[in-house]
């Protein structure tokens, strides 16, 4: 089975606030559902047409369970907090 990426990139933040409530819980909410951060910040480089916007890669076992941990009701709470705070693009792709 092939692990699975979340990768999420932060197209802009309107709520700073929001934003703190929801990775107050977002971030442990994933961890407990499996995933593992392996990175989360601005890019250090881009290229070809790249953004230098905010990125997190979560490591998962496999699909089922990133899709199992956004879908999990501690992640949903989080998300909650968020609300319209944020405009994000959220991935999940599966490793090669």
């Amino acid at each position: 089975m092939a692990k699975a990426y979340w990768v999420a990139t932060y197209r802009s933040v309107s709520n700073p606030e929001a934003l703190a409530a929801y990775a107050a819980l977002g971030g442990p909410a994933l961890v407990a559902a499996g995933g593992r951060i392996l990175a989360r910040g601005l890019p250090a480089l881009t290229f070809e047409g790249g953004l230098m916007q905010r990125t997190v890669l979560i490591e998962f076992d496999s699909v089922e369970q990133a899709r199992a941990a956004h879908d999990s009701p501690a992640y949903q709470a989080a998300l909650a907090k968020l609300g319209d705070g944020a405009v994000r693009d959220i991935r999940i792709v599966e490793g090669a």
